[in-house]
């Protein structure tokens, strides 16, 4: 057993130690010199995209999520498929619902003429996504810059590494630790479905077969949302505020209101229920601790230094 501790310790020591050297090579400086206009450029365009449409701070805000939970934030979703290359866009977390491709690609042209094959599309995503969430009235937060573009992706690892929406609260915890996440922060990242939609497809389970949901809750969902067709049909995650980033996601939690099986469970007599319920009634301990967990979101291991490159189009490899 003593041998065993030890042998954990050390790895533990050497774990922590890649993680420090992958952290030491981002900074929130990164391109000060080389591309000053970036964050305002960044800023201005989801400025834009979402007074056109608030729904689309959630959607790039999933997408940054989704590039980040397989192989790392290195725009590997943001990958258009070819004759002869199949990404992630067609996996089925992201098939007909990861949108805001063409916000990314309207940054990118604007920082590729203030600044050319200079900043990476993994580095624009996780700006628009800090972004995203502020305009909505959400927390802001320094992100680290520096990382490189993928020339791959990895459509297994779409389709087996993004917890689902009927995930239970063990898996959940288990998907967000193997990716160095703790399940504070695991229960913190979910607050980001206080904004954005849902297809039918993916609650019509819960909203019809499951008990632990508020009742009136069901029937207005089942509205919309029928056993037999309707599969696109969109209904709001949080059925508060949809479109204003805040704590009341967690208030419907507490409530019996959770969308998907994978919210509820959050709070379903279960190890986050303590928390679910400070998060409801705390603003501010939510915006903290969501905005701690997005940049260790956003640091899980990253192409820095010579690996990778900086894409020209972040649709296409160079």
């Amino acid at each position: 057993m003593a041998t065993f501790s030890h042998k954990l310790i050390g790895t533990f020591a050497l774990f922590s130690l890649l993680i420090f050297s992958v952290n030491a090579q981002l900074s929130v400086n990164f391109y000060r010199k080389t591309c000053p206009n970036l964050l305002t450029i960044v800023r201005s365009v989801m400025s834009q995209a979402i007074t056109k449409e608030a729904r689309m701070g959630a959607s790039i805000l999933r997408l940054f999520f989704h590039d980040c939970f397989v192989n790392g934030c290195d725009g590997g979703i943001l990958l258009d498929d070819t004759p002869t290359f199949t990404g992630e866009k067609s996996a089925g977390p992201n098939v007909n619902s990861a949108r805001g491709f063409e916000v990314i690609d309207a940054i990118k042209t604007q920082v590729e003429a203030s600044c050319k094959a200079t900043v990476s599309c993994a580095d624009i995503l996780a700006v628009a996504a800090r972004d995203g969430v502020n305009l909505l009235g959400g927390p802001t937060w320094n992100v680290p810059l520096g990382r490189k573009d993928a020339r791959t992706a990895s459509l297994s690892g779409a389709n087996s590494n993004l917890p689902g929406p009927g995930s239970s609260l063990s898996t959940l915890i288990s998907m967000f630790s193997a990716k160095g996440l703790n399940a504070r922060e695991m229960t913190a990242l979910s607050g980001a479905h206080t904004i954005g939609q849902a297809r039918c497809l993916f609650f019509r389970d819960h909203i019809f077969n499951e008990k632990n949901v508020n009742a009136s809750f069901a029937t207005v969902r089942k509205l919309t949302c029928p056993q037999t067709g309707g599969d696109s049909n969109l209904a709001p995650l949080d059925v508060q505020s949809p479109t204003t980033f805040d704590n009341a996601y967690y208030v419907d939690l507490v409530n019996q209101k959770g969308l998907f099986h994978s919210d509820q469970e959050l709070f379903n007599h279960g190890s986050q229920d303590k928390l679910v319920q400070q998060y409801s009634t705390n603003s501010s301990l939510f915006a903290s601790d969501f905005a701690k967990a997005m940049v260790k979101l956003g640091n899980i291991t990253p192409l820095t230094g010579q690996n990778g490159e900086i894409r020209l189009s972040c649709r296409k490899m160079n």
